[in-house]
């Protein structure tokens, strides 16, 4: 994984095995432990980067202020809780009770009502329909295929008729030209080691995280799986979904042959 600020919301620590392999673990609760992961990636996260991502968001979206939103995979709450600025009506959910508890802060500090729930995005079991629905920051691949699909059947099923999902990934056919095998962030005295490998057959990236702050050493493993923009569309019809448009990014540029990082925006027709 080489955009780590996604929030993913395994519901444990281990992926279940691929028919005919081993189960690969994924450790959830110690790669995204609230406090050091936003100690080593708060500097990546500035306000002005999640204004112009929020803009962005409120154009490729069409929002209106009475529009409902779900923000799966909210994480610490950074764009769900500006949104609610914004004035539109936000649900967040999420695995981490830790982020979930940031986020609630956050929103209370600012005299927000936004509603967050703890919860795994391979259920969400909400009862009234969204007429948006936004997975950000490579949250999407935490699973094998068949329960990523499974995410994106979900997502449909609390769509609205006509509603839009939007969502971000890494682009498969070119991570390659960037892979970089070892990655060490650096903070104070402190650093985070990733080690990381691509296998071609699972279209997985499988890292190996140390990080050592304050003296103290910790190691774990994740993974993500990384689709082409032709994986996506499919799995998108799969799931009941027409994509409508690709960008490069959260810049809105068009695709072309070094897009790093795609974002889509898919319609529920029926």
């Amino acid at each position: 994984m080489t955009s780590p600020g996604a929030v993913p919301m395994a519901p444990t620590s281990v992926s279940p095995a691929a028919p005919g392999g081993p189960a690969i673990e994924f450790d959830f609760d110690a790669v995204f432990a609230a406090d050091d992961y936003l100690y080593f990636y708060e500097p990546t996260l500035p306000e002005e980067r999640t204004r112009r991502e929020a803009d962005f968001i409120e154009q490729a979206l069409a929002l209106q202020p009475d529009h409902r939103v779900l923000d799966v995979a909210c994480g610490h709450g950074r764009l769900t809780n500006l949104l609610a600025r914004r004035g539109y009506r936000m649900t967040g959910v999420d695995r981490s009770a830790g982020f979930l508890e940031i986020a609630r802060r956050d929103a209370q500090a600012h005299g927000l009502t936004v509603d967050y729930r703890q919860g795994d995005m391979r259920d969400l079991p909400f009862s009234e329909p969204f007429d948006r629905v936004m997975l950000t920051f490579t949250a999407f691949g935490y699973f094998h295929d068949e329960d990523n699909l499974l995410v994106l059947r979900r997502i449909r099923r609390v769509l609205a008729p006509g509603g839009l999902f939007l969502f971000d990934v890494l682009n498969r056919d070119t991570f390659l030209k960037r892979f970089v095998p070892t990655l060490v962030t650096e903070r104070g005295n402190d650093l985070m080691i990733d080690r990381t490998s691509f296998d071609q057959r699972s279209g997985r990236v499988k890292t190996q995280r140390t990080t050592i702050r304050d003296g103290r050493r910790r190691d774990m493993r994740f993974f993500l799986r990384l689709y082409n923009l032709t994986e996506l569309d499919y799995w998108l019809r799969e799931a009941g979904l027409t994509l409508d448009r690709v960008c490069s990014g959260y810049a809105g540029g068009p695709v072309d042959h070094d897009a790093h990082r795609l974002v889509l925006i898919a319609r529920r027709a029926d």
